[in-house]
Formats: C-alpha cells, sequence, structure tokens
C-alpha cells in the first residue's frame, strides 16, 4: 500500500495550477509579486487598522518603504483614498548584479469608504517608521445628538 501525503499532493497541484496560469495567483498575498498590479491586488494594499471613537476615525496604514512625498490622501464625503508609488529598489541596469529582486514596487490605490461623513476641513496625516496614520474627525451632522427628556 502506498502513502500519500495530503499536503504534498496539494502543492503538486498548486505548483501545477501557477504554471497553467502563469503564476498570477493572490493565494501569496500580500507577499505575491502582483500587490502593485491594477485590477488583481491594487486595492488590498496598504494594509490598515480602522478604529473609531466617538469624534474621530483613526486609521494606521503599514507602508514601508514609501517616500512620504509619493503618498496622497484625499478624503470626499466619507470616502477616504491613499495612492502613490512604491519605487523599485532593483533598478534595471544593476539587474544582472542581483540574485532576487522579489521586492514588489509600482502604483497603488486603495479606496475605503468610512461609517460616516468626516470633517475633511480638520483631516491630518503623518508617516513614522512605515506607519502612516490618518486621523478623520466625524462631520457634525454624523455626531450623535442627545435629546434631554423633560418630564410631565
Amino acid at each position: 500500500m502506498r502513502y500519500v501525503n495530503v499536503f504534498d499532493e496539494m502543492n503538486l497541484l498548486k505548483r501545477d495550477l501557477d504554471r497553467i496560469f502563469g503564476d498570477w495567483n493572490t493565494w501569496d498575498f500580500p507577499f505575491s509579486r502582483i500587490s502593485f498590479l491594477p485590477g488583481i491586488a491594487a486595492r488590498q494594499y496598504p494594509m490598515i487598522n480602522l478604529s473609531e471613537d466617538g469624534d474621530h476615525y483613526d486609521i494606521k496604514a503599514l507602508a514601508p518603504g514609501l517616500d512620504p512625498k509619493k503618498i496622497e490622501v484625499t478624503v470626499t464625503g466619507n470616502t477616504l483614498t491613499i495612492s502613490g508609488e512604491k519605487v523599485s529598489t532593483c533598478d534595471a541596469v544593476d539587474q544582472d548584479d542581483y540574485h532576487r529582486c522579489e521586492r514588489a514596487a509600482g502604483k497603488f490605490i486603495r479606496t475605503l469608504e468610512l461609517p460616516s461623513f468626516v470633517d475633511d476641513k480638520k483631516v491630518s496625516a503623518t508617516y513614522t517608521d512605515g506607519i502612516l496614520s490618518i486621523s478623520l474627525p466625524k462631520a457634525e451632522s454624523a455626531k450623535p445628538k442627545y435629546i434631554a427628556i423633560k418630564e410631565g
């Protein structure tokens, strides 16, 4: 009787499918080489954490290796857009010097719909140690209104 390792068989199947479809899968995201290609995985970069308190939304976006001057943050109503470009570290001239060049590069855009409108005049963003932090104060119309209850 022959022993079959199911995981080895799955790996062989994945390798065959990768070969058939030209290795255009997103199974390995965020570590795939297609992380910056439009229509494939571009809307998943940068990865974010979104939190909220009573007065504002706070976004922390993981974006290491970016030049802050090449990042653009825009707000329209309750839609936030983060876009920019990550420059390649593998120069075309020096391609022969690299044994491997796997760090993705290229233009990206990520659009998020926030749960409510924000005050676009008070939005602020900072970039420190590869983390893009965005503070989005809620618009007055989006904050809860407390109604006093009268007796009688």
